[in-house]
């Protein structure tokens, strides 16, 4: 339930209207009865006042009789439960309660006296809650007469007003406040809740829904809102996104379709390409023994005996070329066994060191002793390390140095043998290095542009993996990485072409 965005803020919303309206709420009773309970104190002490001043004027003029009837009188006030005069020492002297006199006086009454407030309430029974106040009266100059000059207070004026009344005006007052503060509440969490429903939650329903029918992939689908606020601008860049997804959607299809008609046509091509290889391989395999022969036939003087040597070499490179179609078409699957990837190179190296163009350079090898075997084609790989060797020496043609290192590395908890392959020569430039592993992309003469691309090919099917860096200022550097024998995982069933 809590889940949805839209519960969470009104749960939130109303939580803390609730909790705010409620603080008020005991804030504004305890006010309220903090106020009437002045109320009652001041028209206690208004009445404490009026009391002392009948009391003090009867006494001037000598009816000290009169004071118990001016209590009484003030006693019947339906508010009051008593109103007294008591001695310093506690015993009542005159009451409005003629039955009280000559008795002592109540306890907290006695106590409100001693202590330094001159009110205080306390519960009385039968009467229950009242406020109490209390007034010395003192011995002034008119009342030495009959009290004598020692004592400073002859009395104590003593008033209990009954809070009965006053606590129900608190009773309603609160009960009528609390009503209305709930209603308050209620109408405005109502509202609160009216309000997010209607303009957050069901456009933020639709939204949802028209989302997941843009993830089915209809992007036909539209939001329509009138607003202009944060919702309105949201569901604006919703339709959007969806118009440029479909416009994207639409363009794909398109690109797709081209790449599906050239995917078609080059294994058109290929088809035929391979075809047309296949009938130019035996053509040129009878040529090559033709003119064989026909040189055999011939003196060592012959000046004819240099073309056809040199129809020869071009018919050697046609077979060639022939037989890297073929290959790269459909490389043979490698026939993978333990071997020491040292020893291949080292016998790659002796195979090139035969060619011409490796005259002027310098071979340094740095061959790390130790290494586990790799599980490969011992063949394919003098394949892959002779023509990386054979492009590094046409990379140099002044002279230069080759240099084959190999090491062991660890990577994801697998060991890799690793075999760095440079030359010194001028580097290959950045917009050849990315295409120099494309088929038939080459930058020479007599090349064919499939001696990368097969080696590739051949690193991959061992699982290895095949790059190059290279720099003007250093030259550049092959790096093959094969998988360590002892991986037992590795079988020839894995192999994919």
């Amino acid at each position: 339930m809590f889940r949805s965005l839209t519960t969470r803020v009104i749960a939130t919303t109303i939580s803390l209207l609730v909790a705010g309206i409620f603080t008020y709420t005991i804030f504004n009773v305890h006010q309220q009865q903090e106020m009437l309970i002045n109320t009652a104190r001041e028209s206690t002490e208004l009445l404490l006042h009026t009391v002392e001043s009948s009391i003090y004027n009867t006494m001037h003029l000598g009816n000290v009789q009169d004071v118990g009837a001016i209590l009484s009188m003030v006693g019947q006030h339906n508010q009051l439960v008593g109103v007294r005069i008591f001695h310093p020492h506690g015993v009542i002297l005159r009451s409005s309660v003629p039955n009280e006199v000559g008795r002592s006086v109540n306890a907290n009454d006695y106590k409100l006296y001693q202590s330094p407030k001159n009110y205080s309430m306390f519960s009385v029974p039968p009467h229950g809650e009242v406020l109490a106040m209390v007034k010395p009266i003192y011995n002034e100059a008119a009342c030495h007469p009959c009290h004598g000059s020692k004592a400073r207070v002859i009395g104590v004026l003593n008033i209990n007003y009954s809070l009965n009344r006053t606590k129900m005006q608190m009773l309603d007052a609160s009960r009528i406040f609390v009503i209305s503060s709930i209603a308050i509440t209620v109408f405005l969490a109502l509202t609160i809740s009216f309000l997010l429903v209607r303009f957050v939650k069901k456009p933020l329903d639709n939204m949802v829904d028209t989302m997941l029918k843009v993830e089915k992939g209809d992007f036909a689908v539209r939001i329509t809102y009138e607003g202009t606020d944060e919702i309105g601008r949201l569901i604006g860049s919703f339709n959007s996104m969806v118009d440029r997804l479909d416009v994207a959607q639409k363009e794909l299809e398109q690109l797709h379709f081209q790449q599906l008609e050239r995917a078609d046509r080059l294994a058109s091509i290929g088809e035929m390409a391979a075809g047309i290889a296949h009938e130019i391989k035996n053509p040129l395999a009878g040529i090559l023994a033709a003119v064989t022969i026909i040189k055999d036939d011939m003196t060592a003087d012959d000046p004819r005996g240099a073309i056809l040597g040199e129809v020869m070499e071009q018919v050697k490179r046609l077979d060639k070329t022939v037989n890297d179609l073929l290959f790269f078409g459909k490389p043979s699957l490698p026939e993978l066994t333990c071997v020491d990837i040292n020893t291949i190179l080292t016998t790659t190296l002796k195979f090139a060191s035969q060619h011409r163009g490796g005259v002027n350079i310098e071979r340094r090898m740095e061959l790390c002793p130790g290494l586990p075997p790799v599980y490969a084609d011992e063949k394919q790989m003098q394949q892959v390390f002779l023509n990386i060797v054979l492009n590094a020496y046409q990379a140099m043609p002044s002279g230069g140095t080759l240099g084959i290192a190999t090491s062991l590395l660890v990577r994801d908890d697998v060991e890799y043998v690793r075999v760095d392959v440079s030359d010194t020569g001028a580097g290959i430039p950045a917009q050849i290095l990315e295409k120099i592993f494309t088929p038939f992309y080459t930058t020479k003469a007599q090349g064919t542009g499939l001696g990368l691309p097969i080696c590739n090919k051949l690193v991959k099917l061992h699982k290895g993996d095949i790059r190059v860096i290279s720099d003007s200022l250093t030259g550049t550097v092959f790096t093959v990485e094969l998988p360590a024998c002892h991986l037992g995982t590795f079988n020839t069933s894995e192999v994919t072409v």
